[in-house]
């Protein structure tokens, strides 16, 4: 059986991102990060980090020149609070259409170099 180990995204700058996505996850960089690349893992026990994948970061001089063909989504307890705190750290609101839809209940984000996710309306 597989496990996913890790996802790589592909950014110039690989530390500020782990950085941005560690602190909007509750995460923590992981040991030896370059200029490079470097990943964020959650901070679990080694017994518990089954499931986890590590989020990693790699350096590349291409520009992100389109929509990202895979984006996380991601579920707070309370969304517009969320939303102020990702901006806080770095993270921008980005319309790509959506709310031309009234059934829309998500909101689009972007990290601070451009990869769209999307912030859920809380359950329940």
């Amino acid at each position: 059986m597989l496990k996913i180990q890790c996802i790589t995204i592909d950014c110039h700058n690989p530390i500020a991102l782990a950085q941005f996505w560690a602190q909007a996850l509750g995460w923590k960089v992981g040991d030896g990060a370059t200029d490079t690349e470097a990943y964020i893992e959650k901070n679990l026990s080694a017994a518990n980090v089954d499931g986890y994948p590590d989020l990693l970061f790699i350096k590349t001089p291409d520009a992100k020149i389109s929509k990202n063909r895979v984006h996380v989504d991601l579920r707070p307890a309370n969304q517009l609070e969320e939303v102020r705190r990702l901006e806080e750290i770095g993270a921008t609101q980005i319309e790509i259409g959506q709310s031309d839809d009234s059934d829309t209940t998500w909101i689009i984000m972007a990290d601070p170099e451009g990869n769209e996710f999307c912030v859920l309306k809380a359950l329940g």
